[in-house]
């Protein structure tokens, strides 16, 4: 039995949140993002990976947190999610990556009733770590087939 899931934390509008550290390939710096014309307004355009071309989508947008300024600390982290049966790799703007963290998968307390209305679906749980609240993001339903077939370049 596993003692605990391994989740790289991150900063989004101050708020600590977590995803799997299996998704994530690697954390790069902000670096030029090549815009698409007409693409929706969380799809901030393209970045080359060691000669791949790299969606990228700014995830305060796509949780429904106003836009910032991006600073010093902002990243971008490559990631893994399911598109059409493959994985394929998505860039995914953040404020700022904290650490790999081990949180008590059975002590993730489900995301609160009152819920009700708002995207609760993006909460897998809320963890604890250092004493701070973690949101644990649901990595299927934020970066799942539907939201992510924008990505399709063929």
């Amino acid at each position: 039995m596993m003692d605990g899931v391994q989740y790289v934390t991150l900063g989004i509008a101050g708020e600590l949140l977590a995803m799997p550290v299996e998704r994530v390939r690697e954390i790069l710096e902000l670096q030029q993002i090549a815009q698409l014309p007409g693409a929706p307004s969380i799809l901030l355009g393209m970045i080359d990976v060691r000669g791949q071309s790299v969606p990228v989508i700014d995830l305060r947008l796509k949780l429904g947190f106003m836009p910032q300024e991006d600073d010093s600390r902002t990243r971008i982290m490559v990631i893994s999610a399911p598109v059409r049966g493959s994985d394929a790799l998505i860039g995914v703007k953040v404020d700022c990556v904290h650490e790999v963290s081990v949180l008590d998968s059975g002590t993730l307390d489900p995301p609160p009733d009152i819920a009700e209305g708002w995207h609760a679906e993006h909460i897998a749980g809320i963890g604890r770590r250092n004493g701070k609240f973690v949101t644990v993001l649901n990595f299927e339903r934020v970066f799942g087939a539907d939201d992510v077939a924008m990505f399709d370049m063929a």
